[in-house]
């Protein structure tokens, strides 16, 4: 599955690599990319070890509180 967040903090490339450590390291996860002018985060990950919510926090305990997620796919 993959879902797109928007991140409305992300500023920088040094946002981008932070946010990519940390969903890298997150159970389930197998793709991540950072889009720094839209400020979207879209993440692909195995149903069965995670979901949406999961990765939602992720960022939030970061610091890259999520406004809204879109274009949720299988």
């Amino acid at each position: 599955m993959e879902t797109t967040f928007i991140a409305p903090d992300i500023e920088c490339e040094g946002c981008a690599a932070s946010i990519k450590k940390a969903l890298g390291q997150a159970r389930g996860v197998e793709t991540v990319d950072v889009n720094i002018e839209q400020k979207s985060v879209i993440v692909g990950f195995d149903t069965d070890q995670t979901n949406a919510a999961a990765l939602a926090d992720v960022l939030d305990d970061i610091g890259f509180p999520i406004q809204r997620e879109s274009d949720v796919r299988a």
